[in-house]
């Protein structure tokens, strides 16, 4: 291994206890897969043990809900009920057998969801406002009683994780969904106890936090930790600014929360509002936050260059996306120094060999200029 690589692969040891082999991480991501009553398929499993294979230190699974209407995706997997863990197990199982410590992304798709999965008229948000995604769809204004049901369904979603083996959760609250929905300015338009001022915008998504804090107390039996992802601002006016997101982190790092994710498109960004060009996104909030809480950045880190990078910031740990699609054996072949092999663009005939999911696979071959494809 070249001895500027070093540091992506020293072992790191979370708040809750759990250790992971090396700063890697995959990062989550939605495959479309999964049966239609919410179970895992095997394609998934496959697709998931391939990538452990390769070497990384924890992989973060696609979202799943635990709300019926909180389904997001076609092809999304399920953790709303009982006669799901045997499901979820079998994943875990698949992931930890090979060497990966496996996170359980947890959420609710509000607003979000994708027309169709969810009965017709309970779209729901925090207040009645489309979004640009759905702008057709009107979703519903949860009512309280339905806001505490929800929170409740988080930590549902998380005793199901620690009896189906999981290492820990990350709660979803970036990418738009219904968390996100909550603390918007531009989603959420409430004048009641869940709405209004930034304190009561927070009010949801720090609820939810609570309550999976709480079950993972209460629950585990073993080294459990909990996650928070976050999108750090919104191009919508008004929408989420720097400014704003250096509040909620401020909130989110007084949790004893393990790790703090960064959801961005490119971990060089810099701000839009809220916070000046001298820093990244990523900078500032690990400048805020990093010394009380693990950041982990992501966001087109596609060499080992790139995740060295990543990890100068002062974050802890690098979370890698397209990169473990296109190439499972990423970290595996970094560590042994083989980084001249590594695979940068998707074979159009490796959907075999690379464990892709059949629907994964078609959104990427169909979708122009989202992967680099090879002739």
């Amino acid at each position: 291994m070249r001895t500027e690589y070093q540091p992506l692969f020293e072992p790191f040891r979370f708040r809750s206890g759990v250790e992971v082999k090396n700063r890697l991480v995959m990062a989550p991501m939605t495959n479309y897969s999964a049966h239609a009553d919410g179970t895992v398929s095997d394609e998934e499993v496959d697709f998931y043990a391939r990538r452990a294979e390769g070497g990384v230190g924890m992989i973060v699974t696609a979202c799943t809900y635990g709300t019926p209407n909180g389904k997001g995706f076609p092809g999304e997997f399920a953790a709303d009920r009982d006669e799901m863990i045997p499901s979820l197990s079998r994943l875990a199982s698949s992931i930890k057998e090979r060497g990966s410590k496996v996170i359980l992304q947890i959420f609710h798709g509000g607003r979000e969801c994708k027309p169709g999965l969810v009965p017709q008229g309970d779209v729901v948000s925090a207040s009645s406002i489309p979004s640009d995604q759905n702008p057709d769809v009107v979703p519903r204004e949860l009512a309280d009683a339905e806001i505490e049901s929800i929170i409740r369904d988080f930590g549902e979603m998380t005793r199901r994780a620690i009896e189906a083996g999981y290492d820990g959760v990350e709660i979803h609250g970036a990418n738009g969904y219904l968390l996100q929905q909550f603390f918007s300015p531009h989603s959420n338009r409430r004048e009641d106890r869940w709405g209004g001022s930034l304190e009561k915008r927070l009010r949801f998504p720090l609820a939810v936090v609570d309550e999976v804090k709480r079950v993972a107390r209460e629950r585990a039996d073993r080294p459990f930790l909990v996650g928070y992802r976050f999108s750090p601002e919104e191009a919508s006016n008004p929408g989420i600014t720097m400014e704003e997101t250096f509040r909620l982190v401020d909130a989110l790092a007084q949790k004893e929360l393990d790790y703090l994710h960064v959801s961005l498109f490119d971990f060089r960004s810099r701000p839009r509002r809220g916070a000046d060009e001298s820093l990244t996104r990523l900078e500032w909030i690990q400048k805020r936050v990093g010394h009380l809480v693990p950041v982990i950045g992501v966001g087109s880190v596609r060499t080992p260059e790139d995740a060295v990078e990543s990890l100068a910031t002062g974050t802890p740990l690098v979370a890698i996306g397209r990169e473990m699609i296109i190439d499972p054996d990423w970290a595996k072949k970094v560590a042994a120094g083989r980084q001249e092999e590594l695979e940068t663009k998707l074979d159009p005939r490796g959907r075999e060999r690379l464990k892709v999911p059949g629907p994964l696979w078609d959104k990427i071959v169909h979708v122009p200029g989202w992967f680099p494809i090879g002739d």
